[in-house]
């Protein structure tokens, strides 16, 4: 079934309005016709099964059949603090992550990272990510959009960070196995985690010692070294399964 997403401004009690490039897509890609049924989010936590009513020039009216909570979001809010990778690998990390689960994804400037990205580059970068965001929570039946903010720089997001209930810094140099499993099954639903990444150089030394300082905590992925855009999908995986596992 397609699945939607609208602004809580388009639903009423009765009805939802399709706006925007979802028209076309339905139109003229899906083909949909009449009374053929559909899933809507309004990016707020509730779900719509709808039915299609009427295809207007600029918009697709639905007839609200149900309403329900969405069951599809972690019980915790994530945040993934990525350090700037080179290529496409933000669009691969952006995809995977939300279907993950990530609540939003901060890209990041460190000291080791090879892309540089100006303010111009930098917002429309942006924009494509949370078109790739968009695109994937459709896909994955999300209940949200997860937003990929602007650029930030390390110390920016380690003070965004500062907010959340658990920081966890995964690093190769970083020894035992057991102090990370306890501290991961020790996150419970509710807490909001938040998880950084270095770049393809990895964090400089320094990176590492300030983000203790701030409440980060070290931790280690195991005895082999991750590529940047595995290493946070690796962890997220296994951040849903201990948090799913507790409600499911």
């Amino acid at each position: 079934m397609q699945h939607f997403f609208v602004d809580a401004s388009q639903v009423s009690e009765e009805t939802i309005r399709i706006e925007g490039s979802d028209v076309n897509h339905m139109k003229n890609v899906l083909r949909m016709r009449i009374g053929e049924e559909v899933t809507v989010s309004d990016g707020q936590g509730k779900e719509y099964l709808c039915q299609v009513r009427d295809f207007e020039e600029e918009q697709v009216q639905l007839k609200i059949v149900e309403t329900k909570a969405s069951d599809t979001e972690l019980p915790s809010k994530i945040y993934l603090f990525q350090g700037l990778p080179k290529q496409e690998k933000m669009e691969l990390i952006v995809q995977k992550c939300v279907e993950l689960g990530i609540y939003a994804v901060v890209p990041v400037s460190m000291k080791r990272c090879v892309v540089k990205l100006d303010a111009k580059k930098g917002a429309k970068k942006v924009e494509r990510w949370n078109t790739i965001a968009a695109s994937a929570a459709k896909q994955s039946g999300r209940g949200i959009v997860p937003e990929v903010t602007s650029v930030k720089t390390y110390k920016e997001a380690l003070e965004m960070a500062k907010d959340l209930d658990v920081v966890l810094v995964p690093y190769e140099c970083a020894e035992g196995i057991d102090h990370t499993k306890k501290l991961i099954q020790s996150i419970k639903p509710g807490q909001s985690v938040g998880i950084f990444i270095g770049p393809e150089g990895g964090f400089d030394p320094d990176e590492i010692a300030l983000a203790c300082e701030t409440g980060g905590q070290v931790i280690t992925l195991g005895k082999r070294i991750l590529r940047t855009e595995t290493a946070g999908l690796a962890l997220l995986s296994v951040l849903m399964f201990q948090l799913e596992q507790v409600t499911y």
